[in-house]
């Protein structure tokens, strides 16, 4: 239900943009729609505008994915639990569509308060038609920007604010989001790049541990990383490993 709730909320834009520009109604719903494709001169202003919004509507979607995921969380998880792959030297395992899998499903479960809020304040009242669409757009937009603002760090804020030549914000509300995306991308990086490091030190002290060994025996030609891979996944294990970097990962977003 929550996964349901965080997919509807998630794709919010989409869907209001086509709920806005289909227009149909329950006697509509009985017949079967029909596709048709054409170049025909404009008689009114309106059916310009509405070509726009159908061109506006298709750029949407094709850049959707990327606006969703670099404003959520998943980013830091996917980096994360690829430098954990990498730490370990087990080459593609877990596969990479298990890696993304994974972030993605834990990106919804990180998200999911934010978009529960925005399906219960934005998506429901305006499918229900209680407000329009700057309005249910706006709301829509708070949500992700209070999640956004609650990881960003004043650093990259200010970065961000000095390169664009805005003045000093007053307030969190004075930040363009155009502004704080960028940033919160940048804060997001860090923090996993931050991440990364702390998980590779203990498997970098098991291969400089089995190269010294190795060499005090004089057997040189060996890699070390034949040697240290086994130890390696058995400290994994040992320890739980991924539900060490997994609980991290969700705790650091607390």
């Amino acid at each position: 239900m929550r996964a349901r709730i965080a997919a509807a909320a998630g794709l919010f834009l989409l869907a209001a943009t086509a709920y806005h520009l289909a227009g149909a109604s329950s006697a509509a719903a009985a017949s079967l729609p029909t596709i048709s494709f054409g170049v025909t001169e404009a008689e009114s202003p309106q059916q310009v505008s509405t070509a726009l919004q159908v061109l506006f509507l298709l750029t949407i979607l094709s850049v959707a994915p990327a606006i969703l995921l670099m404003t959520t969380c998943f980013t830091r998880i996917v980096i994360v639990l690829g430098f954990v792959r990498q730490a370990m030297g087990t080459q593609n395992m877990p596969p990479t569509q298990v890696i993304i899998g994974l972030s993605l499903f834990l990106s919804f479960y990180i998200m999911s308060p934010t978009f529960a809020r925005i399906n219960a304040e934005a998506l429901q009242p305006y499918l229900a038609e209680e407000i329009n669409q700057s309005q249910a757009l706006e709301l829509a937009i708070t949500p992700m920007r209070e999640f956004m603002f609650s990881q960003v760090r004043e650093d990259e804020l200010a970065l961000l604010s000095e390169i664009a030549g805005d003045d000093p914000p007053a307030g969190p509300e004075d930040i363009p989001t155009m502004t704080l995306i960028p940033a919160f991308m940048l804060s997001e990086l860090k923090r996993a790049f931050q991440m990364g490091f702390m998980i590779y030190v203990p498997f970098l002290v098991i291969d400089m541990i089995v190269a010294s060994i190795l060499m005090s025996m004089g057997m040189m030609m060996l890699p070390p990383v034949i040697i240290s891979l086994p130890f390696k996944l058995l400290l994994f294990v040992l320890v739980d490993g991924w539900s060490l970097v997994v609980g991290s990962l969700v705790k650091s977003f607390a």
